[in-house]
């Protein structure tokens, strides 16, 4: 049986809670700047125009994304596949959502707005690092903000290093591409080892 309608939905859950619709504010305050100062990682949600949605994870320095205003963030884009999926659906539809962690923190914070593909070299100075100068800034204009709450880090225990798995648990990721496009396309790539494939990161990392 599938749940179609909000009505339906809402009878199984409920009204929201008050104090979580009243968290919900349209610009960064100094909690949400010192978060995102703190936080070396941030997911990216994003979708086309024609509603195929897309969640990319993208990390740096603790602050690597930047703070311009209460409204405007900017986060260097580093080098990658090349599938440049998020920045596509950027140009499509021009929203973007962004969830914030901080390691060792159960609250994530979550941030919405529009963005755009900046190549000014104000934002590419702003957001240069030791290593490089990003090719382009995704430039965000923050419409809302709020914290979320830490119950699926809790429930997880997601940074609890006794509960981490061995990465010998599976095989290199490169192995695994190779049988799924096996299975799925019938065509052969090569495959490296973990060492092999953790060597080519650090050398574009």
């Amino acid at each position: 049986m599938h749940v179609t309608t909000l009505t339906a939905l809402r009878e199984l859950y409920g009204p929201a809670r008050e104090r979580s619709l009243k968290k919900e504010i349209p610009a960064l305050d100094a909690h949400a700047v010192q978060f995102i100062g703190l936080s070396p990682f941030v997911v990216l949600a994003s979708g086309d125009a024609d509603g195929h949605m897309d969640a990319s994870p993208r990390g740096g320095d603790a602050g690597f994304v930047k703070v311009l205003d209460a409204h405007t963030l900017l986060l260097p884009d580093a080098p990658g596949n090349n599938r440049l999926d998020t920045l596509e659906n950027i140009i499509a539809t021009g929203r973007l959502g962004l969830l914030f962690m901080v390691p060792g923190f159960d609250e994530t914070l979550r941030v919405n707005g529009h963005a755009v593909l900046s190549t000014d070299p104000a934002d590419l100075a702003l957001c240069a690092d030791v290593r490089r100068s990003p090719v382009l800034v995704i430039r965000v204009a923050v419409e809302s903000v709020y914290l979320h709450c830490a119950k699926a880090f809790m429930r997880s225990q997601l940074w609890d290093a006794s509960r981490h798995t061995a990465r010998s648990q599976l095989p290199s990721m490169a192995e695994m591409m190779r049988d799924q496009i096996r299975a799925f396309k019938g065509e052969e790539i090569e495959a490296e080892t973990q060492d092999q494939m953790l060597e080519r990161y650090r050398q574009t990392l």
